[in-house]
């Protein structure tokens, strides 16, 4: 058995916590004591036992006393949960930014020397400033063992959440937004290491591409990290998007402009669907489903993806 201090997986664990049992105690507290007080009235002043009404007249003390008590009980819990929400909106100047992408239906964490990965790889005992970024509809970054949870708005400006990671160990990230047909898929993990641990692997820009065995392989985990699967299925069966299966050089029907089109699926035509989705969108899907991954993804990571989509022939 671990004690409180040992659990905490982060610096918030204690403050959330306590703002929970404090209101949990206190509501508790009244559901016995009015369901006991129901109880008595109810036996006490039935029918039988109390066959003519008894006229109450006004108290003031008594209006007085459940006007104040509950007033006071009030401002409890509103300082319990202002103590432990107000540090999460004081950044220490020295913590560690990374950017948190999240799009239908996947999160992708940049760091700051542009590595891209979609898991959360975490230093332990340093604090971590995660900069939130929706790129199409609301999504919401929550990490229940750390007690952080923040909206991703689309546009919003200085949309951040912090912490500092106190226990080695994997722990759950999950969307807490509805964000549309994947929403329940649309979760990845934190993983806190030494820091030594971690300096070794964010210096180490190859490591996805070494974990690989050929550029088909890169190709497939480039894809499945920025969330292609969760809309394009590799078997022939529709989802939000059209099946990638025998998409090199078949011909499709696109939608350009308004008017209807065929067109290679070569080389140039899967660069611009990625770069600019919404110029030709294949007849049969919607308009404004994909966002472009400008910026996100290198000519070599749209080499390695051509790579692989060449495969499901």
């Amino acid at each position: 058995m671990y004690s409180s201090e040992i659990t905490q997986a982060s610096n918030f664990v204690k403050g959330v916590d306590t703002a929970f049992l404090v209101i949990l105690g206190i509501s508790f507290f009244f559901l016995i004591s009015i369901t006991i007080v129901m109880l008595i009235f109810i036996y006490k002043y039935n029918r039988k036992r109390n066959p003519k009404a008894t006229q109450i007249e006004g108290n003031t003390k008594l209006e007085v006393v459940w006007v104040v008590i509950p007033f006071l009980i009030t401002l409890l819990m509103f300082y319990y949960g202002w103590a432990g929400w107000k540090p999460m909106t004081q950044v220490p100047d020295d913590a560690m930014e990374i950017t948190v992408y999240g799009r239908m239906w996947n999160f992708m964490f940049e760091y700051e020397n542009g590595k891209m990965v979609d898991t959360l790889y975490l230093p332990i005992n340093q604090p971590v400033k995660l900069n939130l970024v929706a790129m199409d509809v609301l999504h919401s970054l929550y990490i229940p063992a750390f007690r952080v949870k923040q909206d991703m708005v689309p546009g919003k400006k200085n949309n951040f959440m912090w912490f500092e990671p106190q226990r080695e160990g994997t722990y759950e990230i999950f969307c807490a937004e509805y964000c549309g047909l994947e929403h329940s898929y649309m979760y990845s993990y934190a993983k806190v290491m030494e820091d030594s641990a971690f300096q070794a692997w964010v210096a180490d820009t190859t490591l996805v591409t070494r974990e690989v065995e050929s550029p088909t392989a890169t190709g497939r985990r480039i894809m499945q990290n920025i969330g292609c699967f969760a809309c394009h299925s590799v078997d022939g069966s529709k989802l939000v998007g059209p099946s990638f299966q025998g998409i090199w050089e078949s011909e499709r029907t696109v939608v350009t402009g308004g008017s209807a089109r065929q067109v290679i699926a070569d080389e140039e035509y899967i660069h611009r669907s990625i770069m600019d989705p919404n110029a030709d969108v294949v007849e049969g899907f919607g308009r404004g489903l994909m966002l472009s991954y400008k910026g996100m993804l290198t000519e070599e990571d749209i080499e390695y993806i051509i790579e692989y989509l060449q495969t499901l022939n």
